[in-house]
């Protein structure tokens, strides 16, 4: 582990770490420049020796927009090629060594807002004796020929040892991130039905919706009652002022129907929310595919032809959906790029319930390898960034004018990167953080 850091000299500043000299690094190192290599490694040394700690506990600027997201794919993949540390290696062998690495890697991509994520939906199933599959450089999943539970043993859920394993090991990581960077940790679990997903199956529980409901409803509320309920428990207990990112991807609309991500996916967490004095630090934000509520009834016959036609096909409006999703993720709006819902609904919706802004960049939209024409694409990135940094900045400003007074996190909203990875464009990456840099300043009246 990283040992005292309060004997060690801070490193000399560096150029790399001031936007965007970082992310010209990275690219250069993503062209396999053996310079650019050696000195990232370097640059890695250093800061995994804790030299660089003092940076990590500079608060971000408070009225400025500004761009996060998780980075721990793109670090396992860079320690890999320089270190030959393996996935494995990378996440359990040395947490401060994850945090640290993690922590200079939104540095040197020009990131000033603190954000860490581990395999969450891998972990948080492992925890539960799940068989998982780890490679040498690509995230760590679940087998889906060795599942944890069927329909014989479901009800044999127990809760995990919480000192030692994958809790013990998120113990780790979260007094890390707390140490360095002065911030309350956020303690990232799989929500209900994206842990019965994993350790059932995706195909088994989808099914199992249409057939056998009243089953769903009960295996989630034992994994939260039995696993979620006491493991964010002792987190609490730790940091009553720390938070619980529930992470729900399996339970999107678009995977398993607006209504079944209401009544089944959203219930389950938000009974973890109203059954405990601590929901109000638990959060959701993740659920996608809003636009599904868009979709028309089909036409059945002439009779129907050339009337009205209101609702969806998928029976849900997008109001009762945002709704929904707003009963589990209370302190911001987010929308999405896989939401495809034009950024003017969720707009409207945070000025109303007067609420911070989160606008997701998609890892396709910065997928170097999906690019037709990366000069268009390029046009097209900087016009859209700077659509989506102005729709934060006049939902910061009007909320804070109809008295939202917290100047901490969500404030003030942000461009939030879903996914970034060594296959990700930084040419990109740089335009999108550029474009918030530049543009992301306000003033508020009231100042």
């Amino acid at each position: 582990m990283g040992g005292n850091i309060c004997n060690r000299k801070p490193a000399e500043p560096i150029d790399e770490l001031h936007f965007p000299s970082g992310i010209e690094l990275l690219q250069a190192w993503q062209s396999q420049d053996e310079r650019a290599g050696d000195r990232l490694r370097t640059i890695l040394d250093k800061a995994i020796a804790g030299h660089y700690d003092e940076l990590f506990s500079v608060p971000p600027p408070e009225n400025q927009v500004h761009a996060c997201g998780p980075v721990d794919l793109l670090t396992l993949t860079v320690m890999f090629r320089l270190y030959g540390t393996t996935t494995e290696m990378f996440y359990k062998q040395d947490a401060e060594r994850f945090i640290r690495s993690s922590l200079i890697m939104q540095r040197l991509l020009g990131m000033q807002k603190h954000y860490i994520s581990w395999p969450v939906y891998g972990f948080t199933a492992e925890a539960l004796g799940q068989t998982m599959i780890y490679s040498d450089q690509y995230s760590p999943g679940t087998d889906p020929d060795d599942l944890r539970f069927d329909q014989e043993n479901w009800r044999e859920v127990e809760t995990p040892d919480l000192d030692s394993g994958i809790p013990g090991l998120l113990d780790q990581y979260v007094d890390c991130f707390h140490r360095l960077t002065g911030q309350h940790p956020v303690l990232h679990l799989s929500a209900p039905y994206s842990l019965a997903a994993d350790t059932f199956g995706q195909e088994a529980i989808i099914g199992a919706l249409t057939h056998e409901p009243d089953f769903v409803n009960q295996f989630l509320d034992l994994l939260a009652d039995r696993v979620l309920q006491p493991w964010m428990e002792r987190f609490f207990q730790r940091y009553p002022q720390g938070w619980v990112e529930l992470s729900d991807a399996s339970g999107s609309p678009f995977f398993i129907g607006p209504q079944n991500c209401r009544d089944m996916a959203i219930r389950a967490s938000l009974r973890l929310k109203k059954a405990n004095p601590w929901g109000n630090r638990v959060y959701n934000a993740n659920y996608r595919g809003d636009y599904v509520t868009c979709a028309e009834r089909p036409v059945k016959n002439r009779a129907q032809r050339g009337r009205k036609r209101t609702g969806s096909a998928a029976g849900m409006s997008l109001q009762a959906l945002f709704e929904a999703k707003d009963s589990v993720c209370p302190d911001y709006v987010i929308r999405l790029a896989e939401d495809r819902v034009p950024v003017e609904f969720y707009e409207t919706q945070a000025i109303d319930t007067r609420k911070p802004l989160f606008i997701g960049i998609g890892a396709t939209q910065i997928d170097r390898n999906s690019i037709a024409d990366l000069t268009l694409h390029k046009r097209e990135t900087e016009t859209l960034t700077r659509g989506y940094v102005e729709s934060i900045k006049r939902v910061a400003i009007e909320i804070a004018q109809k008295g939202y007074g917290s100047r901490q996190p969500p404030w003030p909203g942000n461009i939030y990167f879903e996914d970034i990875s060594a296959e990700s464009s930084f040419e990109l990456i740089r335009i999108i953080i550029a474009t918030v840099v530049d543009h992301g300043g306000f003033t508020l009246r009231c100042e």
